[in-house]
């Protein structure tokens, strides 16, 4: 099928799940990803400064759970007249047709920096034991955030520095550089932030006596020469040095630019959580540098600390009408960001703003509230003292620009009509900031919302017809959503702002689009881009700033949108991954680093009992299951949809068996379930095993589901 700009309109907003609470009030923003909904799970925080009193912590009940037994745990105090927003205005179509929606932009290239441990390859340490990283300093001095017409300037500097700095230093260090008289010598061209060994050259005197071809390259670096050498060694050193400085330089140019540029969301709205310390090491096993979360949660901090990871915190949207008052806003700064600001403390490099608070299914319920907060959090950090290092900014949905329905290419884009002044005065206060404007978009809702959709549009493999913008070739969804949105901020006078992209991924279930095959597909192709600096036209040869959604699965995300919404992660919900990917866009595609040190429930199961004489009652009872367990792998085109009635009912069972912690009494219904340490697993659905938990957490959400599920057994008996 051709791909036109009409069809392009199949796929827009991006919108993750809301909530809607009685009397209209939105629960939540979209996709909020705020923690959990109870108390405080404990009082593991940084050693110094000392913790802030619990009362004071910032609110972590914003969720974005639509169902009834934790809807009281979300709602606003003041009602809306906001309507709960379907499926098709969460993800595609306006809820007026005046304002159709267009090629969904994906977000154009962000800021990342630098933060390089590189030792110094030419400073004579090896023998001093004193280190004076040169070329990570020139590294970090170079990667400061900078307009993209800009960065060509910065790649020739740093080579002249190299070039000119690198030899004149070399030569005044090879009198210290003797191996004669050590044991074991060993010389290490590592770049820690790449990743990348460069060499490693280790000489023992007694080596050299059993390899007659070694003494050569010994005199080379001692200082004494065969006959014939000696005249060249002087010119020969600072130019091999040369050599060895730059081959490192361009592999972390590329290699930390590359890893920097990616990061993760974490988010929590799982009934067994994995500990916070054990996510934060598998984040490190992987090279994952960045993390953005939905909540500034305590026990989440505190494991990030001293870890180096940058981090994104977050202020749900439920908090955003306090945020306007400033004393609240500095309040909020001081004991969710300064507090952790301290020598081993936490790397937080944004405040993200309440989440997709534009969404136009919102009906502008956010649209007063969110800029003054904006400004109140960004001046605060500022007072702060911090204002140079972490910035506050807004990740939208792509719903807030779009291009007309008489020209609907990227080239087009502008802000939606009701919120465009809003937009422009935002914008404005971005760049006169130095903060990025962050987005969220998701190529996979093209298909999701229309069967008509050019498939191979939604992937970067090239497979698709071309979209012509004004000469502009577009050959997938992400480059045109992405312009789009660099249109729209042409429109403001800001083109040349950086953008992060907030969130975008491709759920592996719930639907028979979401695979891991397509979702392989999909990373491999965003990776290669990612990792090649490809950008878009609009933004050609630039790297992006990107969190992939998302890191781990969630067993109670709203489904209001779709069964996919709780098969988003990369790894499983136990922290296993799914399917090969490599994280540095090089197409090595192995099985990321697992979590380590998880521990499972006993492998006993909870299947149907077909002696049971109750078997008129299955469908009631599977039902029940699927109220309070997660049973979105059953649906249609999902990893266990073609089971038979009584399959249907072993995974209904074990789902509710395993969330309850598979206590006794939750395997009954009625006496159509029995447990069993035969596991049922096909080929294709897996049964799971739980993971043991005693976190706050998942006893605080244990609980809802615990009163209501006795309270509906009693009565189905």
């Amino acid at each position: 099928m051709h791909a036109t700009p009409r069809d392009l309109h199949a796929y827009y907003p991006q919108t993750r799940d809301s909530v809607v609470c009685p009397g209209g009030a939105p629960a939540q923003q979209a996709r909020p990803h705020v923690g959990s909904t109870s108390q405080p799970r404990g009082n593991r925080v940084p050693r110094r400064p000392p913790p802030l009193p619990h009362r004071h912590r910032n609110a972590r009940g914003a969720r974005r759970d639509d169902q009834t037994a934790l809807a009281h745990h979300h709602c606003l105090a003041t009602p809306t007249t906001a309507p709960p927003p379907s499926a098709s205005s969460r993800y595609g179509a306006y809820p007026s047709t005046n304002h159709p929606p267009v090629p969904s932009p994906l977000v154009s290239a962000g800021v990342t920096r630098w933060r390089s441990r590189d030792p110094d390859l030419c400073s004579g340490s090896l023998r001093s034991g004193v280190s004076s990283p040169l070329l990570p300093r020139l590294k970090s001095f170079f990667a400061f955030p900078i307009r993209p017409r800009h960065r060509p300037l910065r790649l020739i500097f740093l080579l002249t520095i190299i070039a000119v700095a690198v030899p004149t230093a070399c030569s005044s260090l090879f009198g210290s550089w003797d191996f004669r008289h050590s044991h074991v010598n060993t010389l290490s061209f590592l770049s820690r932030s790449g990743g990348v060994e460069l060499g490693n050259l280790e000489l023992e005197e007694t080596v050299f006596r059993v390899y007659p071809s070694l003494p050569r390259l010994r005199f080379l670096w001692s200082g004494v020469s065969p006959p014939g050498m000696a005249a060249n060694l002087a010119a020969l050193r600072p130019w091999l040095c040369l050599l060895v400085a730059m081959a490192a330089a361009a592999a972390s140019w590329s290699g930390v630019a590359r890893v920097d540029a990616l990061g993760m969301n974490w988010g929590t709205q799982a009934t067994h959580q994995l500990p916070p310390k054990i996510v934060v090491q598998m984040l490190k096993d992987n090279g994952i540098k960045k993390v953005k979360l939905f909540d500034a949660d305590e026990d989440t901090l505190s494991a990030l600390a001293g870890s180096g990871i940058e981090v994104m915190v977050a202020i749900p949207n439920v908090l955003l009408d306090r945020m306007t008052d400033y004393d609240t806003a500095k309040e909020w700064v001081r004991r969710n960001v300064s507090r952790y600001n301290f020598d081993g403390g936490v790397t937080i490099k944004y405040v993200a703003v309440g989440n997709e608070p534009f969404l136009a299914a919102y009906n502008n319920t956010f649209d007063k509230v969110t800029f003054p907060a904006l400004q109140n959090i960004q001046n605060a950090l500022d007072e702060a003292g911090l204002g140079d290092t972490v910035k506050a900014t807004v990740p939208l949905n792509a719903d807030v620009y779009m291009s007309p329905t008489d020209n609907p290419v990227p080239s087009a884009g502008r802000w939606r009509p009701d919120i465009s002044d809003l937009m422009t005065q935002m914008v404005s206060f971005l760049s006169n900031h130095s903060a990025p404007f962050t987005v969220n978009i998701y190529p996979f809702i093209s298909l999701f919302l229309n069967d008509n959709f050019p498939v191979d549009f939604a992937f970067f493999d090239g497979g698709a017809t071309p979209v012509l913008d004004n000469g502009v070739s577009y050959t997938n969804v992400f480059d045109a959503n992405f312009d789009t949105l660099v249109a729209a901020l042409k429109s403001s006078g800001h083109g040349d702002l950086p953008v992060v992209v907030g969130e975008v991924g491709w759920p592996t279930d719930g639907d028979k689009h979401a695979t891991n095959a397509y979702a392989q597909r999909f990373y491999n192709g965003l990776l290669k881009r990612l990792a090649a600096n490809t950008g878009t036209p609009v933004r050609p040869n630039q790297y992006i700033e990107v969190y992939l959604f998302g890191l781990l699965d969630e067993d109670i995300k709203s489904v209001a949108p779709g069964n996919f919404e709780r098969h988003w992660g990369i790894l499983r919900f136990d922290g296993q991954p799914k399917f090969p990917m490599d994280l540095s866009g090089q197409g090595q595609n192995t099985m990321l680093v697992p979590a380590q040190g998880v521990e499972y429930l006993s492998r006993t199961w909870c299947v149907v009992n077909t002696e049971s004489p109750n078997m008129d009652k299955l469908a009631d009872n599977i039902n029940f299951a699927c109220t309070f367990a997660d049973c979105t792998a059953l649906g249609y085109g999902s990893t266990c949809g073609g089971m038979d009635s009584n399959g249907n009912a072993s995974y209904a069972f074990n789902a509710f068996f395993q969330m309850k912690d598979q206590a006794d009494e939750s395997c009954d219904f009625q006496g159509l379930a029995r447990p069993t340490q035969t596991d049922p697993s096909t080929a294709t659905c897996n049964f799971t095993i739980q993971i043991a938990t005693t976190s706050a957490g998942s006893r605080r959400l244990a609980g809802p589901f615990a009163a209501v599920a006795v309270l509906v057994l009693a009565l189905l008996h």
